[in-house]
């Protein structure tokens, strides 16, 4: 039974410069038509694969709140129309500070939303500048205040370090700010410089000063440190809630569950299949038009890849992978198929066995990407 789905708005009033997610300029788009795509490509997929309960759906870009508040009416109406959801469900929306007029977030609480998600990364107007946000920090607390008064309560905010020209300091007083916000959860993630972003070109040419891996280092530290002392437990690598506010939609992923992507540039794992949808919306629209899914990639998932991706999927849990589980899903135990693997990063401390858990270290977290990479391409 699949359990979660994410849907993808492209679109944008800006382009931030570390962004490599599939957006758009909204201006002059077709975002009606696009919805109209959206709907038939939810009703396509509900007819051949049957009707899902699903526990969580998170609605993500781009900027889903850069649609009008009608516009937001009308997907909140698909949605729920077309995508059965158990009566717990947890539904999200991401939205940027300043974004969020009151008949908008009217039309997302009225539409079934219980969950925002806001995409702060910074509370240093100087650095927002500088990373191409357009929003202020004073921003964050007006749009955050008004969806409390709605009564939304149930809200994340995205933070971003090792940012450029990013200091210890700096991270240290965004990191004192964001907790004056009485919330329930936070993401927090370093900084990464993708290929066809702005970042990525001004790096090319020595032009992006960042932190370096030390300081990088020492910022995590300090994020898990104030995290822990504000009583924000950290149930993922990334991912910081108070008890009972752990994301649904982020453990899916971890804990390498299957589901659904609609929308374009959009990623799903369904039937086994690991799919992405078009990213350009004359390709997403057009094959949906002739009754046809808007797949350009799909790839049969085989059993020693799901295996491993068990594993370094569940290692970014804090508590971690559990061995039972494991055996009970492939039939195996981990230390038949990783055991080599397992015995070199326990001896570096890196990661360890806590009852019937294999889990990071303290130590591993900070170098989880070189233990996740121990895992692929073990399997024949």
């Amino acid at each position: 039974m699949i359990k979660a789905a994410y849907i993808h708005i492209p679109f944008c009033e800006h382009i931030c410069h570390y962004c490599d997610f599939n957006k758009v300029f909204l201006k002059g788009q077709p975002v009606d038509e696009y919805l109209d795509s959206l709907e038939k490509e939810i009703k396509l997929t509900i007819d051949k694969y049957g009707e899902h309960k699903l526990s969580t759906i998170f609605v993500g870009g781009g900027t889903p709140t850069s649609l009008s508040a009608s516009q937001l009416d009308r997907l909140c109406g698909i949605i729920n129309s077309e995508l059965q959801h158990h009566p717990g469900l947890e539904y999200t929306f991401e939205a940027n500070p300043g974004d969020l007029t009151e008949d908008k977030l009217k039309a997302l609480y009225e539409g079934g939303v219980n969950r925002l998600s806001f995409g702060v990364q910074s509370f240093n107007n100087e650095l927002l500048q500088r990373i191409g946000r357009t929003h202020k920090a004073e921003d964050v607390f007006s749009s955050i205040e008004s969806a409390k008064k709605i009564g939304f309560n149930n809200i994340s905010v995205d933070l971003i370090y090792s940012l450029p020209g990013q200091t210890l300091k700096d991270f240290q007083d965004t990191l004192k700010t964001a907790f004056t916000l009485d919330i329930q959860h936070y993401s927090g993630y370093s900084l990464i410089i993708e290929p066809k972003t702005i970042f990525y070109n001004l790096m090319r040419k020595g032009k992006l000063p960042t932190p370096g891996e030390d300081v990088e280092a020492s910022m995590y530290g300090l994020l898990m440190e104030e995290m822990a002392s504000h009583g924000f437990k950290q149930y993922e690598i990334s991912n910081f809630a108070k008890p009972g506010f752990e994301s649904t939609h982020n453990l899916t992923y971890w804990n390498n569950e299957q589901y659904f992507g609609f929308g374009a540039g959009s990623h799903g794992y369904v039937a086994g299949n690991r799919y992405s949808n078009f990213g350009p919306l004359k390709k997403y629209m057009q094959p949906i038009e002739q009754g046809d899914f808007p797949i350009m990639h799909e790839h049969k998932v085989p059993l020693i890849e799901q295996m491993e991706e068990e594993l370094f999927l569940g290692l970014r849990k804090n508590k971690g992978v559990s061995l039972s589980a494991f055996e009970e899903k492939y039939n195996k135990k981990v230390s038949q198929l990783f055991g080599k693997e397992i015995k070199g990063l326990i001896d570096r401390e890196l990661i360890e066995i806590e009852g019937e858990f294999l889990k990071l270290t303290e130590k591993g977290r900070f170098l989880g990407n070189e233990v996740f990479q121990s895992f692929i391409g073990v399997l024949e």
